[in-house]
């Protein structure tokens, strides 16, 4: 059994983040915090932030595969890719399809939980249904032909494909019988999040008082805020208690907007998310999303047909250094939207997203500059820049 411990300057802790001290380490499981060096050897990481392993909750693929390939070894490729993002816990996100390939796409990835070989590599925290329950006019890259009103038997067949894994899914509040499902879902212990959606203020609250807690990529893919019409936006920043997921790149989101919806939830409920597709982590060139062309150049990732943002090509630990860099967030609160938000917004918070003594040692170091210096999963270096 392997012992160290980390050196560093400052730790974000689940309480408060705390300052110069040594962050034991055992067997690949986490001490606790201390300002005196323990009797054991130390790793020096100078001027570093040490932080949990981030956690992406809506990611389609990375470094050329992607979760519709329907591949329990494409998704072993990408657990032991992500931490080259900063990611040791995901939710690999499926497209909207047919039924039968979202089944399959759950099996996949619950085959490849099931055989996962103990190295240090990304752990799957759920998966997330992206669709098909959506509507036309925001479609983006999600493919029209099999778009659908939600369905709690066709919910409950994937959920059994997935084999007990925690499932989120995503839906437009204007289908019809989507309250419904949202209770029933919510019921099942499913997470529900809204997105991809024309829907009005009252759908949208009707869902968010049924149960539904997460809006999906705000911002993208759903009506926009207006005065008389709050819509979709105007939702995701008034509702109660629920989380915003957000994709800063650059691209999808003017970090004005971004800064907008930070104020109005409070950091505490805002969820950075990569949005990667299959070309994160890959040279530009010809790619698909689902059975849609893309090109990826200059950083984006396209529509081929039509020039529409398809996902991205976005590293978590990216975002992280983008909202600090836009002067949004503090360099802890940051390293928290990637972490510990998102994994108490999934239901993940009692294994993922914080330094609790006793579980994984899995843990990001960022220099000052938050740039990713390294990715510990159980205790073992995954990544190092």
């Amino acid at each position: 059994m392997r012992s160290f411990c980390l050196h560093a300057t400052e730790f974000v802790l689940p309480g408060a983040t705390m300052g110069e001290g040594y962050l034991p380490v055992h067997d690949g499981r986490l001490g606790h915090y201390t300002r005196e060096r323990p009797d054991t050897d130390v790793v020096e990481l100078g001027d570093a932030i040490v932080g949990p392993g981030l956690v992406d909750t809506h990611i389609h693929g990375f470094v050329g595969h992607d979760v519709m390939d329907l591949d329990a070894d494409g998704v072993a490729e990408m657990c032991r890719a992500l931490p080259r993002a900063g990611v040791t816990t995901w939710m690999p996100t499926t497209l909207t399809a047919t039924r039968e390939d979202t089944r399959a796409a759950c099996a996949s990835v619950a085959a490849y939980v099931r055989e996962a070989a103990d190295k240090p590599a990304t752990r799957v925290g759920g998966i997330h249904l992206e669709g098909p329950f959506f509507t036309l006019k925001y479609k983006g890259a999600q493919n029209e032909a099999y778009m659908c009103d939600p369905s709690m038997d066709a919910m409950l067949e994937w959920a059994a494909a997935a084999d007990g894994l925690p499932m989120k899914i995503s839906i437009a509040p204007e289908r019809d019988g989507a309250p419904e499902f949202c209770a029933q879902a919510s019921a099942k212990g499913f997470v529900v999040s809204l997105g991809h959606a024309d829907a009005g203020i009252d759908d949208v609250l009707a869902c968010v008082n049924a149960g539904a807690t997460q809006f999906t990529h705000t911002y993208n893919g759903m009506r926009g805020l207006h005065h008389r019409e709050p819509g979709m936006v105007g939702g995701a920043m008034a509702s109660h208690g629920t989380y915003v997921e957000v994709i800063c790149d650059g691209l999808h989101v003017n970090p004005v907007a971004v800064r907008a919806l930070v104020a109005a939830k409070g950091w505490e409920h805002v969820m950075l998310i990569s949005d990667c597709m299959r070309a994160g982590g890959m040279p530009d060139g010809d790619y698909t999303l689902g059975e849609l062309p893309v090109v990826v150049a200059n950083g984006a990732a396209r529509l081929r047909d039509g020039g529409n943002l398809a996902g991205s090509i976005l590293r978590l630990c990216v975002a992280v250094k983008n909202v600090v860099d836009w002067h949004l967030v503090s360099p802890d609160e940051a390293i928290r939207m990637a972490s510990e938000v998102p994994a108490r917004a999934c239901g993940l918070g009692d294994v993922a997203g914080a330094l609790v003594p006793g579980r994984p040692a899995d843990l990001v170091v960022f220099d000052r500059s938050l740039d990713l210096r390294a990715t510990y999963v159980a205790g073992e270096v995954a990544y190092q820049a």
